[in-house]
């Protein structure tokens, strides 16, 4: 059994479009600046913010608020465990408890620890480099989930009433 809805292939096709996109740009500005931005977890952060736009994993303040939590803990932990593999566990179990405690969960931001302990000395690039390319990708899927199919990026906060123009029954709203 399946649990994901069945969906036109033009909404398929739109994903994988915006992931090429995300990822050509994210790539094309490493090549630029000679940042190293082009890192795995963005793989799986396209994924999910072309492909499941809708769901919570993909909204912007988990997205930015995951990479960045998890920046500072990966990028702590390997200032002051420098090269010491196994604090990598505790560092990926301690971004999921900030995640969830602060509810800004972004599971490709769990490997960020462990790309901060493999890249020791280099803190700064990296939290320059995630967050350059976490702002990146963001502002391409709003970009993206404006056209044709057209999704609603970002979610509307659930708790917060939708606003509709006041029309005076003409098409025009009122200013």
């Amino acid at each position: 059994m399946r649990h994901e809805p069945v969906r036109d292939v033009a909404e398929h096709a739109k994903s994988a479009l915006g992931a090429v996109l995300g990822i050509l740009a994210i790539g094309a500005l490493a090549y630029v600046t000679a940042l190293p931005l082009l890192l795995a977890p963005l793989g799986a952060t396209a994924v999910i913010l072309f492909g499941y736009p809708g769901g919570a994993l993909a909204q912007p303040v988990n997205v930015f608020g995951g990479y960045l939590l998890a920046t500072v803990v990966g990028v702590v932990t390997a200032l002051v465990f420098p090269g010491q593999w196994w604090m990598a566990a505790p560092a990926v179990g301690l971004t999921l408890f900030g995640m969830q405690t602060l509810r800004i969960t972004h599971p490709p931001a769990g490997a960020v620890p462990v790309l901060a302990l493999q890249m020791p000395g280099d803190s700064a690039t990296l939290f320059v480099t995630l967050l350059v390319a976490c702002l990146g990708m963001l502002l391409l899927a709003v970009i993206v989930h404006r056209l044709p199919p057209r999704r609603t990026y970002p979610a509307p906060h659930p708790g917060l009433p939708v606003q509709t123009p006041v029309t005076d029954g003409s098409d025009k709203p009122k200013s």
